[in-house]
Formats: C-alpha cells, sequence, structure tokens
C-alpha cells in the first residue's frame, strides 16, 4: 500500500524563496516578452508552483522603448481607456503610447495576462519596467534572464 503515501505539495507564503531576474527587451517582440515575464511573475517555472500562492520573482525589464511589434501592429493596435463621464471613451494607438510612455505598453500586456483575482495586484507589484540600461535594483544582484 506504498502507492496512497504519495501527496500533492502546495507551497505555502512563508516558504516561498523569491529571486530577481533582468531581461532585456531590446528587439524583442512584446507577445512573447511579456509572456515570459508573466511566467516568472507567477511562479510557472519552479517546480513548487501553486495556483493559488505567490510563488514568484521579481523581474526588471529595461529597454521598453526598443521593443517591437510583428506586422503593422504600430499604428493598428489600439489601447481603450475611459475617464469615467459620459462620451468618456478615449483610445491612443502603440506609436503614440510609445512616444508617451514606452513602459505602459510592457506594464499593460502583463498586467492583461495575469489572473483576474485577488493575487494578481500582489505579482504585478513584483514587476519593475525601465526605459534604459541603468535601474536602482542592484544591491538585490538580479540574475540575467534570456527570452528564447
Amino acid at each position: 500500500m506504498d502507492f496512497l503515501s504519495y501527496k500533492t505539495k502546495s507551497a505555502k507564503k512563508e516558504e516561498v524563496t523569491r529571486e530577481w531576474f533582468v531581461i532585456d527587451a531590446e528587439g524583442e517582440s512584446v507577445g512573447r516578452l511579456c509572456t515570459r515575464v508573466t511566467d516568472v511573475l507567477r511562479g510557472k517555472h519552479k517546480p513548487s508552483f501553486t495556483p493559488h500562492v505567490d510563488t514568484g520573482d521579481y523581474v526588471i525589464v529595461l529597454n521598453v522603448d526598443k521593443i517591437k511589434f510583428t506586422g503593422n501592429k504600430w499604428a493598428q493596435k489600439t489601447y481603450i481607456s475611459h475617464t469615467g463621464y459620459p462620451g468618456g471613451q478615449r483610445s491612443i494607438t502603440a506609436a503614440e503610447l510609445q512616444k508617451k510612455k514606452p513602459h505602459a505598453i510592457v506594464e499593460k500586456a502583463v498586467k492583461g495576462m495575469l489572473p483576474k483575482n485577488k493575487l494578481a495586484k500582489q505579482i504585478f507589484q513584483k514587476l519593475f519596467v525601465y526605459t534604459g540600461t541603468e535601474h536602482p535594483h542592484v544591491a538585490q544582484k538580479p540574475k540575467q534572464l534570456t527570452i528564447k
């Protein structure tokens, strides 16, 4: 009766060890980049992944001003927001958003890939996005993470 002794291990909040990773987004496709970032933020790259516990790591994304879209998405992709007032729907293309807030494209893509629950806010706070190659998290000694 040894086969009955196998149990599924569930990670606990106190047992999670977090690491810091840095990703260079220069020349990377937005979807592929954000999918990899989301997996690391959620902790899906770890064997101890548990859906209802935040087991993920911290991620620093650099050079988001040099990301790329495939096809003609710079002109065709639109981001829609609403002011809350009647007739307050606003839309902005990806190219315009890149000029105003280059970090917003990656942040919106990652946020859309996270689960729609209370855990998503906690997971999203571990993402740090910067336009250049400099970041203030040198003391955490982040490891380089590749997309491919």
